[in-house]
């Protein structure tokens, strides 16, 4: 992975006006990805729009992390979901 693939979280707080300790509860939540890099914390970009949509969820509508968690797992079923049927509606379509 490359640095410039990589956010610092210290950066994410100012930006996005956050405390470092929600960061840190939605990595211990499994929510969003943490790399440690010579003692300074990054988040993933790939990681970047989960944790923006964690944290208006967050703000906007006062979700605290236990309802962040449960969105996040269903919102993770709801992508696999989709794949599954992608994938049989592919196979489905060779047998047409």
């Amino acid at each position: 992975m490359n640095r410039e693939d990589l956010i610092a979280t210290e950066e994410i707080c100012v930006r996005y006006k956050v405390e470092h300790q929600f960061i840190s509860s939605l990595f211990e939540s499994g929510i969003i990805e943490i790399v440690k890099i010579e003692e300074v914390e990054y988040i993933p970009q790939e990681h970047l729009s989960e944790f923006e949509k964690m944290m208006r969820l967050h703000r906007d509508l006062d979700i605290n992390l236990e309802g962040l968690e449960a969105i996040s797992h269903l919102l993770r079923q709801i992508r696999q979901l989709q794949k599954d049927n992608r994938r049989l509606r592919n196979r489905l379509g060779l047998y047409e």
